[in-house]
C-alpha cells in the first residue's frame, strides 16, 4: 500500500472558512493534516498545539496520485487562510 502525508502549521484561518463534520466551523491558529491512500485525500484539522483532530467536511476527496494530493493540501491551506470569501472555494475542492 502507497501512502504520503502532509501537515502545515500555523494557519490563521478566518472566520467561516474551515467547516468540520464533528464541530462545525472553526477558525484561529490551525493545523491541517492531509494522508492520502488508496486514491483518497483524507483531510483532518485541529486547532494547534491541541489533541483532537476533526475531519473537515467533505473529505475523503478521489485524488490519483501522491502528486496530485499534495497540490490538493496546499490548496485547502491556501483556501482556509481566505476567511469567509474562501467558503465557496473549500466547497469546491471538496466537491471534485
Amino acid at each position: 500500500m502507497t501512502w504520503a502525508s502532509w501537515t502545515t502549521v500555523g494557519i490563521h484561518a478566518l472566520p467561516g472558512a474551515v467547516r468540520t463534520t464533528e464541530i462545525g466551523v472553526i477558525n484561529g491558529d490551525l493545523t491541517i493534516h492531509t494522508t492520502w491512500s488508496e486514491n483518497l485525500a483524507h483531510v483532518a484539522v485541529q486547532y494547534t498545539g491541541a489533541t483532537d483532530w476533526y475531519t473537515m467536511e467533505g473529505s475523503p476527496v478521489p485524488c490519483d496520485s501522491e502528486e496530485a494530493s499534495r497540490s490538493f493540501h496546499q490548496a485547502v491551506v491556501e483556501a482556509a487562510r481566505g476567511g469567509e470569501r474562501a467558503e465557496a472555494s473549500l466547497e469546491e475542492l471538496f466537491q471534485r
